[in-house]
């Protein structure tokens, strides 16, 4: 047997979505209502009408009448190009699936120095900058613990000195030692970074690394 080529699963899956919308939506013959609400290519209300003078019209310009709201009264139909109709919309769920949101990290100490803490914000803005989530952890150790105050302090002005890209989910709050506040991307049109250092915000593998140190404290 010779080799058979191989399906990535974003294209299989595209072919069973054009496979199933296809089979719900009745085009051209399969329309069997009597009569029809017919929107032109263009997207222009051409109005209700006889289907069979429907799907004249659809051929005389060299396209399909597509049936897009069956339960409407009567339903309604576009005259449209079912190929491409069915390619825009196996891409569109195609995109929405590979479109994922990244959550990046951020640990402070409670005793930072103004230069960490800095570096920390620009980085910060950096991921959210890119569409990233981003989780800001202040982990208590020992004695640290005396400072709940202090260190909720750090967390709510990282959090406000992010403003500019991100927004917080929920207030921050204390989970055992940790202080923590999550924050999602504002709207790309709507970000304005104020921290970012040109060359600083992809320092993700330099961030990682002093978390990982960090951690070994």
């Amino acid at each position: 047997m010779g080799n058979q080529p191989i399906r990535s699963n974003n294209q299989a899956s595209g072919k069973r979505f054009q496979s199933q919308a296809s089979t719900n939506l009745r085009k051209n013959d399969r329309i069997r209502v009597p009569e029809v609400r017919v929107i032109g290519p263009n997207g222009d209300q051409i109005g209700v009408m006889p289907t069979k003078q429907a799907l004249t019209l659809a051929k005389q310009v060299g396209l399909d009448l597509v049936e897009i709201s069956a339960n409407a009264k009567p339903p309604v139909c576009r005259i449209i190009d079912f190929g491409k109709f069915m390619y825009e919309q196996s891409k569109k769920t195609k995109d929405n699936k590979t479109a994922v949101t990244k959550l990046k990290e951020i640990k402070f100490r409670v005793n930072i120095d103004t230069h960490d803490y800095m570096t920390k914000i620009r980085r910060a803005e950096g991921f959210l900058n890119k569409g990233n989530k981003l989780k800001i952890t202040l982990m208590l150790r020992g004695r640290e613990m005396e400072h709940q105050e202090l260190a909720m302090e750090i967390v709510n002005r990282a959090v406000k000195d992010l403003d500019g890209v991100g927004t917080a989910d929920s207030p921050s709050r204390l989970a055992g030692r940790n202080i923590s506040a999550t924050l999602s991307p504002l709207a790309v049109n709507k970000r304005k970074p104020r921290h970012i250092i040109e060359g600083q915000a992809d320092d993700e593998e330099d961030e990682e690394d002093e978390e990982e140190e960090d951690d070994k404290e």
